[in-house]
């Protein structure tokens, strides 16, 4: 029997995956992170120019994780707004809440804060982070199945855009039948996208550039983000 068909032994080297790649990424020393994190910022804003005036979930960043905040507050200006996922019980979809400066939080799951109590909203787009990632668009998170379910349940499904290191992609997750592969994914390096069982490196946008190919419809411009869906919550 495989890994791939044996959940127990599935399930302790994903652990042991799982530690391994948040021990390297917590070893990131703060200056090369903030590089990075730079980095991720200029691409997702020049490869991704449908992102302005969105409903956009991000995460509040968790042990190095890339910390979409610095973009949120960028992308506000441009009238984006910024959810916050919110877990309502042990093994149920994310709910998210509109998030801005001042509002109220509360620490959830892990310690994570969210919004106390602004309004629940659907996103269009979602920047996800991930534990690892494999040559197929997968994700390797903590283990709740928290996102995987939610993806699930949500109907128009949102663009996910995976954020992480480099240092955190892999050859395979080995993925089982509930897990969701992301649209994208973006990491200090440039952008990836995911083509039919795999992720395709595109380029990392240059300045004054929207995207790093000759049709920004490669990006957020496409159907994947649905712009009309606002009009639905």
């Amino acid at each position: 029997m495989t890994m791939a068909n044996d959940p127990d032994k599935l399930a302790a080297w994903r652990r042991e995956q799982r530690g391994v790649l948040i021990a390297r990424r917590e070893a990131i020393k703060p200056e090369q992170l903030l590089e990075w994190r730079k980095a991720m910022d200029s691409h997702l804003l020049r490869g991704f120019p449908g992102l302005r005036g969105v409903k956009l979930a991000i995460c509040w960043p968790y042990r190095n994780e890339y910390d979409a905040r610095h973009l949120a507050a960028t992308l506000r200006r441009s009238g984006t707004e910024i959810l916050l996922p919110v877990v309502v019980a042990r093994a149920t979809p994310l709910q998210f809440r509109e998030w801005r400066p001042g509002v109220a939080m509360l620490k959830g799951a892990l310690g994570i804060a969210y919004p106390k109590d602004t309004p629940l909203a659907r996103p269009q787009v979602v920047l996800l982070p991930m534990v690892g990632f494999d040559a197929a668009g997968y994700r390797l998170g903590y283990g709740g199945g928290y996102f995987d379910r939610t993806l699930a349940a949500l109907d128009p499904r949102p663009t996910v855009i995976g954020v992480v290191h480099e240092l955190a992609r892999m050859e395979s997750i080995h993925p089982q039948p509930h897990d969701i592969p992301v649209d994208f994914v973006v990491t200090e390096r440039g952008i990836y996208r995911r083509d039919g069982a795999t992720l395709e490196f595109l380029a990392a946008p240059k300045p004054g550039e929207l995207a790093p190919l000759s049709s920004p419809v490669c990006y957020a411009n496409s159907p994947e983000i649905r712009r009309d869906d606002a009009s639905k919550q």
